[in-house]
């Protein structure tokens, strides 16, 4: 495999401020930084569940989310960044985050209903329809594992630094139950950007394209400067 052939890069996992209340970057920023590292694209990802800031007003924790992602995407024209749609959802059941691909802004209307569901009810219902699956970060403290068959994936390799995500642990867990491996900056503060991305043939410019070729498992990873055969 020539890893040169694999020559445009997304960040899968990053959140943006204040859609996300954990977050101290705003979208326009975190563009900017991304267009300054040689990124392509990067998938906002800002988290989504009950309890999280403005989550307790329906139309305002939806339109806060929304504004974030369309100021990043205005940016993104600007500065020849393909900004993509994306999630992380946790659901009332524990403290399981997922991250999804192949959404729009529309299902966030869908996700807030969805909350109380739990990861099962979810998957049956939604992944029949496009909608990728990938578990956070599963080994950190606090979390669960669920039924692989739940899942598309895993993302075995975050590097959020506050975090021990236990990524050997994660990637070894992957492996065995066949599951896509995926890797994330997990981007919230000034100074850890771009310590992953997915490396690609092609440039990733929607939903529609990520969805397509994490599925094809045709993609390396970059950790840290490396590259990697997931």
């Amino acid at each position: 495999m020539n890893e040169n052939e694999y020559k445009y890069r997304t960040e899968l996992h990053m959140h943006t401020s204040p859609a996300s209340g954990c977050s101290e970057i705003p979208p326009q920023e975190a563009v900017e930084t991304y267009s300054r590292l040689g990124y392509n694209s990067v998938v906002i990802t800002n988290h989504f569940y009950k309890g999280m800031r403005f989550c307790e007003d329906r139309e305002k924790c939806i339109e806060t989310y929304l504004q974030d992602y369309d100021l990043a995407v205005e940016t993104g024209k600007k500065l020849g960044v393909h900004v993509i749609f994306g999630c992380e959802i946790r659901f009332t059941e524990n403290n399981n985050d997922y991250l999804l691909f192949g959404i729009d802004r529309n299902f966030l209307e869908t996700a807030w209903e969805s909350f109380d569901l739990g990861i099962e009810a979810f998957s049956r219902r939604y992944r029949k329809d496009g909608v990728m699956i990938i578990q956070a970060h599963p080994n950190r403290d606090y979390m669960v594992k669920v039924d692989p068959q739940c899942l598309d994936g895993i993302e075995a390799f975050n590097l959020h630094p506050h975090h021990n995500s236990r990524v050997g642990l994660t990637a070894s867990y992957a492996k065995s139950h066949g599951l896509l491996i995926t890797a994330g900056t997990d981007y919230h503060h000034p100074g850890h950007e771009g310590l992953t991305a997915l490396r690609t043939k092609e440039e990733m410019k929607d939903q529609a394209d990520l969805v397509r070729v994490l599925r094809s498992r045709d993609y390396l990873l970059e950790l840290g400067g490396y590259v990697l055969i997931p």
